[in-house]
């Protein structure tokens, strides 16, 4: 994975946003949006900005389960772990996952093609297990279907 980011879109971002403290939320917000993860580099930027300490940046950012501060995937896959998921067995989805790109909840592959993640509910019980992949909603996943879903994303690993 590339680990070179254009800091001229932080840039953008910041001159939207009046330099005060109560818009870093948003900042970070955006962000995230833009790069998929909260670069380092960004965040002496946004310091410098705000006129803020960098630990209140990563107190934010650590706090919210939304931000991240590793570089994820360009595809970030979601699979539920709630109850009803859980009974329904989401982990056959999660090893099907591991045993397909590699990976593991938390981690991105190699690529940069996919990170995964468990989530505690998606708010759709009644067709679980469920699996989110950026926008795109699946229902009653079975462990076959993960390959051919994971296929509509790009090429996956065939070992």
């Amino acid at each position: 994975m590339d680990n070179k980011i254009d800091l001229s879109y932080t840039m953008d971002i910041l001159k939207r946003y009046p330099q005060e403290r109560r818009f870093l939320l948003a900042i970070l917000q955006d962000i995230q949006r833009q790069y998929n993860y909260l670069p380092r580099e960004s965040f002496h930027m946004v310091k410098d900005y705000l006129g803020i300490p960098l630990s209140t940046l990563y107190s934010m950012a650590t706090f919210y389960r939304a931000f991240s501060l590793k570089p994820k995937g360009r595809y970030i896959i979601k699979v539920c772990d709630g109850t009803a998921c859980h009974l329904k067995l989401s982990q056959n989805l999660i090893d099907e996952i591991k045993n397909t790109i590699g990976i593991g909840p938390g981690e991105t592959t190699s690529d940069g093609m996919y990170s995964l993640e468990t989530v505690n509910c998606l708010g759709s019980c009644a067709v679980a297990p469920v699996m989110v992949i950026g926008d795109d909603f699946y229902g009653k996943v079975t462990p076959s279907a993960v390959g051919n879903i994971l296929t509509e994303y790009g090429r996956v690993r065939n070992e």
